[in-house]
């Protein structure tokens, strides 16, 4: 095997251009590192440059039609909404309506179509024509009612007339008087 002989160029050592065996002067490291810095910033850049080309897929075509379907994608609608602040409203000025009333309907003024059992009525007058009903005597004596033709008061008068204990009905007509002692109210049936 022979070895290669070494080179005698000046500023290269017994080993040739890898500097081993080189004397070391005051000028030998600074070259040394100004290659290093010069190699190595080169070889960054160059991984840099790299990166960036692996990154992209290189097609001209696709950038074309991502840029084309970006454009038909639906964007989102920004809205701003201010809100005014609202000035001091005026008051409002007071209205006043007058409205009538209307009264609710009441029975019609005229005779009555109950009243109390203890009384005298003129039929037609103070009470309305028709049937009544009553629930009895108010008290332990029974109830009593008279039909009379006038207010007499004389035996002759009268038309008809009972003594209740319980419950009882009378027909009235107009023009008539009718007399009740210790009945309940009476109350208009018919």
């Amino acid at each position: 095997m022979t070895f290669p002989q070494p080179s005698q160029q000046p500023g290269h050592g017994a080993h040739g251009a890898f500097g081993l065996g080189t004397p070391t002067g005051p000028g030998q490291p600074a070259r040394r590192r100004k290659q290093w810095l010069k190699y190595g910033a080169l070889a960054l850049v160059s991984l840099f440059v790299g990166v960036g080309i692996g990154n992209s897929d290189g097609s001209a075509a696709d950038t074309g039609k991502e840029a084309a379907d970006a454009k038909a994608r639906p964007r989102p609608t920004v809205t701003v909404t201010e809100t005014a602040e609202a000035a001091a409203p005026e008051p409002a000025p007071t209205v006043t309506k007058t409205v009538t009333a209307k009264p609710k309907k009441t029975q019609a003024p005229g005779p009555a179509t109950s009243f109390s059992g203890e009384g005298e009525y003129v039929v037609g007058e103070d009470i309305k024509a028709g049937t009544y009903k009553t629930a009895g005597s108010d008290g332990a004596f029974g109830c009593y009612w008279e039909r009379a033709k006038d207010a007499s008061g004389e035996f002759g008068s009268i038309i008809a007339n009972n003594n209740l204990n319980g419950p009882g009905r009378v027909t009235l007509n107009n023009g008539e008087y009718f007399k009740t002692n210790r009945c309940q109210e009476w109350k208009k049936v018919g």
